[in-house]
């Protein structure tokens, strides 16, 4: 039985690009993302049309009769693509391709609309739609990839390891699709990736990182990381994390797998922000715990410092997998550095102090922080998670109402350099960082008020001890 989605295609797009098709008797149709996005109900904003021939003249004939001004033309790749409205379009010449082994750049030639299919990752992106008025709307699927959809599976159209090995970045959206759509790898296709991971090596670390990304912002994560390590994919680029796999055990006494910790972890934070970055703050938080982790006799497994030497790792890691180095990057370094300390306020006496130096450190990111540090309440002791969440509220309750009092976030300190060296008649010099550095600390400290005149008269008092006279005197 044909199936017909006709009744889907009810963009303008579709219907110019039909009737220009059927005019000129060409052989065009709808591929790809789209059509699966449309059969499942999923919101999708690229159409990818497929041409038998040249898909430029297709696409400039489009773009006339939907008076759309520009319309980006890439004729040694036989594409072209411009935005309508809410959609942008893609035409592209029907291809076949065929790999070298160290390049996952095709060499391509014209082609059949099954040798294009034949050339698609998976089965539920080679589906095709029909664009002539005769079928129009008709579906093509050669793979049966409707049914694929049905069963939730991720299938290549080929013998995988063909699939794989020709472009090996097909390995990671296979996991990328099965983490966004929460669909399974088919076995043969699971195994084949595994048998291939290597192949990952001659992908560039950009592309590998903007699967990684999608990955990452799938609503559960974890999904795709531990298929991600489970075919060893994670091990070609990520080795600072599969560090984190496994629990030793001494005298006795074992630490919990950071590998599935970090993982929960994330997986908590997906459920309260969309934000790649905090997301990515909880994937690193603990990314130090493997060079930090000792073993002591009393107390057992410790991993003292990791919160700096992981805010240290950051840039490397970030260098090294081509992630920006700008704010965003430093973003995530120092929520991984602060990381600790509102679980050590929860485990503790929440003081004014410690709310007000946590305030003053955190600064803007103070709620991003107490984001990830609650996602980071994790144990199998129900009791204890939910007496920690307890103590959370009364923290989070607790930085209101200081910053509410004290103005402490972003704060700088009332007192400038320019208003003690006029002061005390000096120049630039040690003294100077010295009062500054001691105003802030009575403030955070509570001796004093986050107010101008109030750290005025500590100003005064602070130069006196330390052998300075105003110039009045």
């Amino acid at each position: 039985m044909n199936l017909n989605y006709s009744q889907y295609l009810k963009h303008p797009v579709f219907k110019v690009a039909s009737e220009i098709v059927s005019e000129y008797n060409l052989e065009a149709y709808v591929i790809g993302g789209f059509v699966r996005d449309l059969i499942i109900g999923r919101p999708s904003k690229d159409i990818d049309i497929v041409v038998i021939g040249n898909g430029l003249e297709l696409a400039k004939s489009c773009a006339k009769k939907l008076r759309v001004k520009k319309v980006s033309l890439f004729e040694n790749f036989g594409t072209a693509q411009f935005v309508y409205k809410d959609l942008e379009v893609e035409f592209v010449g029907a291809r076949k391709e065929s790999y070298r082994r160290d390049s996952r750049k095709p060499i391509v030639e014209d082609g059949t609309l099954s040798d294009d299919q034949n050339r698609r990752d998976f089965t539920i992106n080679a589906m095709a739609l029909s664009l002539h008025k005769d079928n129009f709307g008709d579906l093509i699927d050669p793979f049966n990839g409707s049914e694929d959809l049905e069963k939730g599976i991720i299938r290549t159209p080929l013998e995988p390891d063909t699939t794989y090995s020709d472009d090996p970045l097909r390995m990671m959206r296979a996991v990328r699709f099965a983490s966004q759509l929460g669909f399974k790898i088919e076995r043969h296709s699971l195994e084949s990736i595994a048998r291939n991971a290597h192949r990952l090596s001659i992908i560039s670390q950009e592309r590998i990182m903007d699967e990684l990304n999608k990955i990452i912002l799938s609503e559960t994560p974890s999904r795709g990381f531990k298929l991600l390590y489970s075919t060893k994919l994670l091990h070609e680029f990520f080795p600072e994390m599969i560090a984190l796999y496994g629990v030793d055990t001494r005298q006795g006494k074992s630490h919990k797998d950071n590998f599935y910790h970090t993982l929960e972890v994330l997986d908590n934070i997906s459920e309260n922000t969309n934000d790649l970055w905090l997301r990515w703050a909880a994937i690193m938080h603990d990314i130090a715990k493997p060079p930090t982790k000792r073993f002591d006799k009393k107390v057992g497994w410790t991993f003292h410092g990791h919160e700096d030497l992981g805010a240290k790792m950051v840039p490397k890691i970030f260098k090294r997998m081509k992630l920006p180095l700008d704010h965003k990057m430093k973003y995530v370094q120092k929520l991984v550095r602060l990381h600790l300390r509102p679980i050590s306020l929860v485990k503790g006496h929440v003081t004014d102090s410690a709310v007000r130096r946590l305030l003053f450190e955190a600064g803007d990111d103070v709620d991003d922080l107490m984001i990830l540090c609650n996602a980071d309440i994790t144990s199998k002791n129900e009791f204890r998670v939910r007496k920690y969440k307890q103590n959370f509220v009364i923290v989070q309750e607790k930085l209101r109402t200081v910053e509410e009092k004290d103005r402490i976030r972003n704060f700088q300190p009332p007192v400038s350099g320019q208003l003690i060296m006029s002061t005390f008649g000096i120049k630039p010099c040690f003294e100077v960082g010295q009062i500054k550095g001691k105003i802030k600390e009575a403030i955070l400290e509570g001796e004093i008020q986050n107010d101008p005149e109030e750290a005025f008269q500590y100003m005064l008092k602070v130069g006196k001890e330390i052998g300075l006279e105003t110039k009045a005197e």
